[in-house]
């Protein structure tokens, strides 16, 4: 089986950002409706899943933000125009044939992490489309990064990201991720760093002494004495760091992994697309729906099936 995990707010807002003005004729915004759509569809193109998933940021852990308090704090607020689009794909993802997921009190991460580690130990394959750097840590011989960053996939449209291309990028194997952000911090989560360090003195320092906890218990081997200097008066910041990036990989899982098998509710989904106004998007998907063109792989074309009740957790 070969799973497809989908970071949702990743790609609404690169969506909205992306393409601008688009609205229908009610004057409704369906920018990041259309891009998401034309990503989510070129994933299941490129990667072709027997199963998946997109997953939704629901709140924070307490822990998180019991460590740091300003966690995501400086995040601007949701733009207007972009809140009843991410009404609209939480409601309407599953026509497209993919489960729409969350947790309460839980970021997408997390639970993508924990699918992963699930369908991993299952013996099947994963591959997660997002651009957050905590994800990357998850990178194996089962587990790939979606991509479709112009540094990441050269003359291609898309790529997978391996253990090979994580240390290619980052300077480190994929499990040492983690020691870099708590070195560095993460500005994108008001997670700060130790002042001075970056992620390629970070990644140096990991490849000499291995691990984080080696690092920490080494800082008198540490050169120059400026640095040493700077972690051991940050010790504390960088032990919070590395367990506030640390991703939970045994939640529960709000839809057992059988039951998320990829099968496109053509109809509905047509009836949603033509309140949208997508005339293009329309055609295409009409096209499938007719049979006059090939749905994309991994999504063939069967009779929708209601999804089983869900006792705990949130299926948008």
């Amino acid at each position: 089986m070969r799973l497809l995990l989908v970071d949702g707010h990743y790609y609404l807002y690169r969506s909205f950002f992306a393409i601008r003005g688009l609205t229908n004729s009610r004057g409704e915004p369906t920018n990041a409706i259309y891009g998401f759509a034309k990503a989510l569809r070129k994933m299941l193109a490129d990667v072709h899943p027997d199963h998946g998933a997109v997953i939704w940021d629901c709140g924070l852990p307490a822990r998180r933000t019991t460590l740091q308090p300003a966690y995501k704090q400086n995040r601007p607020e949701m733009p207007d125009e972009m809140r009843p689009q991410e009404e609209w794909l939480q409601k309407n993802v599953p026509l497209f044939g993919m489960a729409s997921l969350s947790w309460p009190n839980t970021e997408a991460d997390d639970l993508i992490a924990s699918y992963a580690r699930q369908a991993e130990a299952d013996g099947h394959e994963v591959v997660i489309a997002t651009n957050d750097k905590d994800i990357m840590q998850l990178a194996g011989d089962r587990i790939t990064i979606y991509s479709t960053a112009k540094a990441d996939v050269g003359p291609g449209s898309f790529a997978q990201l391996g253990p090979e291309a994580i240390r290619e990028k980052w300077g480190v194997d994929p499990r040492q991720l983690g020691d870099v952000l708590a070195l560095t911090g993460d500005s994108a989560d008001n997670i700060p760093g130790v002042v001075g360090v970056g992620a390629k003195t970070a990644a140096r320092l990991l490849r000499d002494f291995g691990t984080l906890e080696n690092l920490l218990a080494s800082l008198p081997d540490v050169q120059p004495e400026k640095l040493r200097i700077k972690l051991e008066e940050a010790r504390d910041l960088i032990t919070a760091n590395r367990e506030m990036v640390a991703l939970d990989e045994d939640l529960p899982l709000p839809r057992p992994l059988s039951t998320l098998g990829i099968v496109p509710r053509y109809e509905d989904l047509i009836a949603a697309l033509r309140t949208c106004e997508f005339k293009g998007l329309l055609k295409e998907v009409e096209a499938e729906a007719g049979g006059t063109s090939p749905p994309p792989p991994g999504s063939p074309i069967r009779p929708p099936t209601d999804p089983p009740p869900l006792a705990q957790g949130n299926l948008l």
